[in-house]
């Protein structure tokens, strides 16, 4: 704020001007300073969004009656100087004979200014942005998958490169997992390990360590996904019913094949030395490792890493599988997941148990369905008529 009124308004930020010594947190009881710096930041970007509603309501507690910082230090009008347009001598000459009615002059008047702007505030930040070129494709998952063929093709010599091998391993794994259990990122990064041949763990076990697993299924001969309804942030909705979750993972593309060479080899490369901390994912360890466990950070930042190495298309070296993708992290997946089956059925019902949630909440965050995708759905039916004419 101070930097934006101390700005030259013939640069590229187009600030106000005003001189250095001038500026003091007392102007802040004025409401022409305020006004002139929410009209100033509605300038630069366009609209109006939740920020000046926040920036107003920290200058309200500022000024508020026995509580408010600037009410409790009338000695800072000292430091008052004049601006010209902004801060008049009269204004100085009144604070300074009622400090106490001007703060309460600039409470009133905003409140009122960030009630005006409550109205009118727009999201500055769509969250589907990093991923919009998934979300506008035919299919989204088909586009998201197209990441982990790119992987698989950059993938280098394990035997001359086992570390980069282990990390692109890891890599295509958390996006195919990703793409199959729609899990939040928690869930998905605390997921434990069980390989073949171990007794897994007993639901009573997952439930207290509120954490799920996957382990191979000798009577489905597959490798399966349990996770106490008790790990997800959604435990008491209607989807789980008590019940744990529960998936089979499909052998598609080799998926099978990975994980038994990420288990039996890959893995250890990543963990060398160190402790095994019995999740799935584990850090690449490095001399100032002090635990493998992925944590929330950790996680993200990795999840990100791979999708600028091989999700973004770079025109220059012609690597990335996808154009106009940003980077992002985990929760994203969830949206791709919930976003195609719309696409494909049109039913919020449908896409709730790609995310282990509910139709409501898919429909208020998840869904980005598109008008004309609703009308092609419709039209397929109708069509049908013609068809069969």
């Amino acid at each position: 704020m101070f930097g934006a009124l101390a700005a030259s308004p013939r640069g590229a930020v187009s600030g106000y001007g005003a001189p250095l010594a001038s500026l003091t947190f007392a102007m802040l009881i004025f409401p022409k300073v305020w006004d002139w710096y929410v009209q100033w930041r509605e300038r630069r970007r366009g609209f109006y969004t939740r920020w000046e509603v926040e920036m107003l309501r920290l200058g309200l507690a500022l000024t508020r009656v026995e509580t408010g910082w600037l009410r409790q230090n009338p000695l800072l009008d000292e430091r008052l100087r004049p601006i010209l347009g902004l801060v008049s001598t009269e204004d100085i000459d009144a604070a300074k004979s009622d400090w106490p009615s001007a703060c309460d002059a600039f409470y009133k008047h905003g409140l009122a200014r960030a009630t005006e702007i409550d109205r009118v505030a727009r999201v500055h930040r769509h969250p589907f942005e990093p991923i919009l070129p998934v979300l506008e494709a035919d299919s989204p998952v088909g586009e998201y998958r197209s990441i982990t063929a790119e992987i698989v093709r950059l993938t280098p010599d394990a035997r001359r490169y086992p570390r980069a091998a282990a990390e692109a391993s890891r890599s295509f794994l958390m996006l195919r997992l990703g793409l199959h259990l729609g899990l939040r990122q928690k869930n998905l990064r605390q997921l434990m390990l069980c390989p073949r041949g171990r007794l897994p763990r007993s639901e009573r076990q997952l439930e207290s360590l509120k954490r799920g697993e996957l382990r191979w299924s000798e009577r489905e001969k597959g490798w399966e996904v349990l996770v106490p309804s008790v790990a997800f942030k959604n435990a008491n909705s209607s989807f789980f019913g008590g019940k744990p979750f529960r998936l089979m993972l499909p052998n598609l593309d080799g998926l099978y094949e990975r994980i038994d060479a990420y288990v039996q080899a890959h893995r250890q490369a990543l963990l060398g030395n160190a402790e095994d901390p019995g999740t799935f994912f584990v850090k690449t360890v490095k001399a100032n490792t002090r635990d493998a466990a992925y944590d929330q950070e950790a996680f993200y930042e990795a999840w990100r890493l791979t999708i600028q190495r091989y999700g973004i298309f770079n025109p220059y070296t012609e690597r990335g599988a996808i154009k106009c993708l940003l980077p992002h992290g985990p929760h994203n997946v969830r949206d791709v997941l919930a976003t195609h089956i719309l696409k494909q059925t049109g039913s919020y019902e449908q896409a709730s148990y790609a995310i282990q949630d509910t139709p409501e909440m898919v429909a208020r965050h998840y869904g980005r369905f598109l008008p004309q995708d609703k009308a092609a759905l419709a039209a397929q039916i109708l069509n049908q008529v013609w068809a069969a004419a």
